[in-house]
């Protein structure tokens, strides 16, 4: 499974002009299944972004987890966006290919799965919509994004 992981001030996304998620200080995290992906490899990444050690600590370094954040006085929030162009192969010419991307019913069932998981670790979880067209706003606080990926098990 490939995420990519942005720290934010605040992110929302809408659909047809509906606010569906929207979070405060944390993370957008943007989600794609890739073909032979599975629920252990959701789970890994799921394990992975909440141990994601990119917030400032008291002293400025970057040291702290969205799971820790509450210590420092704070809870950061997880907006969890399905996008399968992460996984487009470009190394062939000038337009991505996108065949390495899970099949759509195997990316729902994923993608639903790692959001059913990350509520059931993390309080603050919003999400968008599956296979809508989103639009996504957001303040990238660092810059700080991060790409994650946890290849399917062989």
């Amino acid at each position: 499974m490939l995420a990519l992981v942005q720290r934010v001030s605040r992110a929302k996304v809408t659909v047809d002009n509906e606010l569906i998620g929207e979070i405060g200080r944390g993370f957008l995290v943007l989600v794609c299944a890739e073909q032979g992906d599975s629920k252990a490899e959701a789970d890994k990444l799921l394990a992975k972004l909440l141990k994601l050690r990119v917030f400032n600590d008291a002293h400025g370094k970057m040291n702290l987890s969205i799971q820790n954040l509450d210590g420092a006085g704070t809870l950061g929030g997880l907006l969890l966006v399905s996008q399968f162009t992460l996984a487009a192969e470009t190394t062939g010419g000038n337009r991505p290919s996108f065949t390495n991307a899970a099949a759509p019913a195997l990316g729902r069932e994923l993608f639903d799965y790692f959001v059913a998981r990350a509520r059931t670790a993390h309080p603050i979880v919003q999400t968008g919509r599956f296979a809508a067209d989103m639009a996504v706003e957001l303040v990238n606080d660092g810059p700080v994004t991060i790409p994650l990926r946890i290849p399917p098990a062989a």
